[in-house]
C-alpha cells in the first residue's frame, strides 16, 4: 500500500476537505449530532479502509441515508437509534457472508452513468449558494450543507434571483472564483511541470489561500461572515471533547421498531454501497474490481464501530470516492489517510478549521461535480442509441429535480427494465414472407433462442394475421427455451389453423414434422426445451 504514497498522500488531503463539510453537513440534515457526523467519517475511512478490498472507495455518512435516519431519531431518540446502526451492521456482515454482493451487477451501465451524472449536476447546483455567499442557515445533504428549499430546481431559482438582486457576499464570491482559478491552473499547467506540484496538490493551496484571504479582509468590505466559514465543534477540555460522544442504549434490544430500522440501514446502505463500488470501478483508470462480498462485510464492521461510539450509518460515498480518483488516489491508503486527517484535524486544529470559507470548498466541488457530469457525457450517451440514452436520462432527471439518489437510481432501473422487455418482445422470432403468383403465401417464422411469455403478444399477434390457405413454416431448432405459455399458444393455433386451412411445417433437430397432432407432447419428448 505504501509503494503509491506518493499518490496517496495528496489525493487524501483533497478528500478530506471534502469529507469535512460533508460530515457535518449530513449530521445536521440527519438531527444528529455534528460530531456524529465527524465520527462516521472517521470510522470509514479507518475502519472501513483498512478491511475493504477497494482501493479508492471512500466512505462516510452517506446524503442518502439522510432521511430515513432523521425519522428514526425523531421516532426512537438518538441512544435508541444507534442500538439500530449496530444491528444494520451485524445484517451487513451477514449480507457479505451470504455473498449478496453480486445485487449490484444487475444495474444496467447506463444508470450507473445516469447516477454519477445526476450527482455531478446535484454538486454543481448545490455550491451555488455557497459559492456566492448567499446561504445564512446551513443544514446539510449531497453539498456541505443543505439548503431550506423545497427542491433543486427552485433553489437554482432563488439562487439566480439573489445574483441578479445583487444580494451575494463579494468576500465569498472573489475567493471563489480565485480558487477555482487556483485549481484549474494546477490541475492543467503546473502539474505537468514538476513534482512538487503533484505533491502539494491544487484543493491544499485554494484552502490555505482562502485562509489567509479571511484573515486579511476580516474589516474590510470582503469580509466574511461566520455562517459562511467551516464550522466545527471546538471543545474547550478533554472532558468537553469525550462527552460529545453517545453510547447506544442496548435496554431496547427487544424493540421491533429498532429491528426494523435496522435492517432498513443495512438494506438501504448496502445498496448504495453497491451501486457505488460499481460507479467508482468504472471511473477508476487502473479499472480495479472491488469484492464486494468483502466491501459488505467491511462496511458492516465500520457501522458496528460507529453505532458503539455514536457516529451514524456509514456507506461508500461517490462524491469522496470520486475526489480521491480525479486527484490520483491509487490505494486504500489514500481512504485510511483522510481518516486520521479528520481524527486529528477535530482534536489539534478545530479553531483553524473553522476560518475556512465554505466558497474555496465550493469551487473543489465544482470541478469534481463537472468531471462527473461533463457535457461530451450526455453526447456519448445519445449516440449509443436510445436503449441507452433514454435509462440515463430516466435517472438524472429524478435526482436533479428531487435531489433524491434512490429515486434516480429506481426509476432508472425501472425504464431499463420495461427497454429490455419491449426489445425481447420485438426479438422474439424472424418473420419472413414470400407471395405466390397464386396467391398462395408460404411463411417461415424463426423462434429465438429463448422464448418467454413476455414473447406471447408478438408471436399471437403474428399467427393471428397469417392468411387463409397459407404455408407455415415454424423453425425452432436455433430454440433453446420454449416457455409453456408459447406451446399452449401453438397447440391453440394449430387448430385455428385448420379452420383456415392453413398448412403447419415444424422443423426441429429431431425432424420435419407437417401438422403435428399435439404441441405440448412434441415439446415434451424434444430435448433441451421446456
Amino acid at each position: 500500500m505504501f509503494k503509491t504514497i506518493k499518490n496517496d498522500l495528496p489525493a487524501s488531503i483533497v478528500v478530506f476537505f471534502v469529507a469535512l463539510p460533508l460530515c457535518l453537513g449530513i449530521a445536521l440534515a440527519s438531527g444528529a449530532p455534528l460530531f456524529s457526523g465527524l465520527i462516521a467519517g472517521i470510522i470509514g475511512g479507518i475502519v472501513v479502509g483498512s478491511i475493504s478490498g477497494s482501493n479508492i472507495g471512500v466512505s462516510g455518512p452517506a446524503a442518502g441515508l439522510a432521511a430515513i435516519v432523521l425519522v428514526a431519531i425523531t421516532s426512537l431518540g438518538y441512544k435508541n437509534f444507534l442500538v439500530a446502526v449496530v444491528i444494520g451492521g451485524i445484517i451487513q456482515i451477514l449480507f457479505g457472508v451470504l455473498r449478496l454482493g453480486i445485487i449490484g451487477y444487475f444495474f444496467p451501465s447506463s444508470v450507473i452513468k445516469g447516477m454519477l451524472t445526476g450527482i455531478g449536476i446535484i454538486i454543481i447546483l448545490k455550491q451555488i449558494p455557497y459559492f456566492f455567499g448567499m446561504d445564512k442557515n446551513p443544514t446539510g445533504d449531497f453539498s456541505f450543507l443543505q439548503v431550506e428549499w423545497d427542491n433543486l430546481v427552485s433553489g437554482l431559482l432563488n439562487a439566480v434571483n439573489a445574483l441578479l438582486s445583487g444580494n451575494i457576499s463579494m468576500g465569498a464570491t472573489v475567493i471563489g472564483i480565485v480558487s477555482i482559478g487556483i485549481l484549474l491552473l494546477w490541475s492543467n499547467v503546473l502539474s505537468k511541470k514538476g513534482k512538487i506540484f503533484q505533491l502539494v496538490q491544487g484543493p491544499l493551496v485554494a484552502v490555505v489561500v482562502g485562509i489567509v484571504f479571511y484573515l486579511l479582509t476580516k474589516d474590510s468590505s470582503f469580509s466574511l461572515v461566520e455562517s459562511q466559514l467551516v464550522s466545527v465543534p471546538v471543545p474547550d477540555s478533554l472532558d468537553s471533547f469525550i462527552g460529545q460522544f453517545n453510547f447506544p442504549n442496548f435496554g431496547v434490544i427487544g424493540n421491533s421498531e429498532v429491528w426494523i430500522t435496522g435492517f432498513t440501514i443495512a438494506l438501504v446502505a448496502s445498496l448504495e454501497t453497491l451501486l457505488c463500488v460499481e460507479a467508482t470501478d468504472k471511473l477508476d483508470p487502473h479499472k480495479n474490481v472491488t469484492p464486494t462480498n468483502r466491501e459488505l462485510f467491511a462496511q458492516g464492521a465500520g457501522n458496528i464501530v460507529s453505532g458503539m461510539i455514536g457516529g451514524l450509518p456509514i456507506t461508500q460515498v461517490i462524491v469522496r470516492s470520486s475526489a480521491n480518483i480525479q486527484s490520483g488516489g491509487r490505494s486504500k491508503m489514500s481512504a485510511i489517510i483522510h481518516g486520521f486527517f479528520l481524527l486529528i484535524s477535530i482534536i489539534l486544529i478545530p479553531t483553524l478549521l473553522n476560518k475556512i470559507p465554505l466558497s474555496v470548498l465550493a469551487a473543489v466541488l465544482f470541478i469534481v461535480g463537472f468531471k462527473l457530469a461533463k457535457p461530451s457525457t450526455f453526447t456519448s450517451m445519445y449516440k449509443s442509441g436510445w436503449k441507452q440514452f433514454v435509462p440515463f436520462m430516466a435517472t438524472v432527471l429524478p435526482m436533479v429535480i428531487t435531489g433524491d439518489l434512490l429515486l434516480g437510481i429506481g426509476l432508472g432501473l425501472a425504464v431499463g427494465i420495461i427497454v429490455i422487455l419491449l426489445k425481447s418482445y420485438q426479438n422474439s422470432h424472424f418473420l419472413h414472407i414470400e407471395s405466390q403468383g397464386n396467391g398462395e403465401h408460404n411463411v417461415k417464422m424463426t423462434l429465438a433462442e429463448e422464448v418467454t411469455f413476455f414473447n406471447k403478444g408478438a408471436i399471437l399477434k403474428e399467427l393471428d394475421n397469417l392468411p387463409k390457405d397459407s404455408f407455415l413454416e415454424l423453425d425452432v431448432r436455433k430454440t433453446r427455451y420454449l416457455d409453456n405459455d408459447i406451446i399452449e399458444i401453438l397447440e391453440d393455433f394449430a387448430h385455428k389453423a385448420k379452420e383456415r386451412n392453413i398448412t403447419i411445417k415444424l422443423v426441429s433437430e429431431r425432424g420435419v414434422v407437417e401438422n403435428p397432432p399435439s404441441y405440448i407432447e412434441f415439446f415434451k419428448l424434444r430435448p433441451k426445451v421446456a
